[in-house]
């Protein structure tokens, strides 16, 4: 069973999509991490994060020990992956990555939990349940700055609300995979939600379309 997640920068999807795994024993995986990983490859070679060659040749050998390292989720790291990610070469060169983690998830995984912005409209359509999980911008960029607070960077809001506002644009108006909904997604908003409802309401509709109602 697949369930994909889309939605924007600071909404609660990547904690709802890694709480929602956990509850159902399936794997998860944060496609976000993989761009920011092709971005920090780039950086780190000394290439510009807009140079769609350089980023493809990045994201064509980019291994799993990669995503692990602990700057990716940085704020140095928000505007450059977010321009690796509009680079439809570097969209292609990842999906199958994406695709053979979702149709056959590391064991005892029964299931995947995928999150991104484009899982249920381009990576998974088929997939058995798709969540948008959205939230007031004003809402997201509080949340994104108390994250960045807490990691002691030195931010504003201001500065973190705009840097959102420009990755919103950056994001739906891509030409190759906008961040929108799929026509049959449900979508959570959880600007007035905490993480256990937003959970919650997630788990309700899983379970309800699970076929053995687990």
């Amino acid at each position: 069973m697949i369930v994909a997640i889309d939605g924007p920068t600071a909404a609660g999807k990547g904690t709802l999509a890694r709480r929602l795994a956990a509850a159902l024993s399936f794997a998860h995986l944060d496609t976000g991490l993989l761009y920011r990983a092709v971005a920090a490859r780039v950086l780190d070679a000394g290439r510009d994060p807009a140079d769609a060659a350089a980023a493809a040749a990045e994201a064509r050998t980019l291994v799993e020990a990669d995503l692990h390292r602990d700057d990716l989720r940085s704020g140095r790291m928000s505007q450059p992956s977010s321009i690796v990610a509009a680079h439809p070469e570097v969209r292609a060169a990842l999906v199958e990555f994406q695709r053979g983690f979702a149709r056959n998830p590391p064991p005892p995984a029964k299931g995947a939990v995928i999150d991104g912005r484009d899982i249920g409209t381009v990576i998974c359509p088929d997939a058995a349940v798709k969540l948008f999980v959205t939230a007031a911008p004003e809402v997201r960029a509080q949340r994104r700055f108390r994250e960045l607070q807490a990691r002691g960077e030195t931010v504003t809001y201001a500065a973190v609300f705009r840097d959102l506002e420009a990755r919103d644009a950056r994001d739906a108006g891509r030409p190759v995979s906008p961040a929108k909904p799929a026509i049959d997604a449900v979508v959570i908003d959880t600007s007035e939600l905490d993480a256990d409802q937003a959970l919650a309401k997630a788990l309700e509709i899983v379970r309800a379309r699970r076929p053995d109602r687990g």
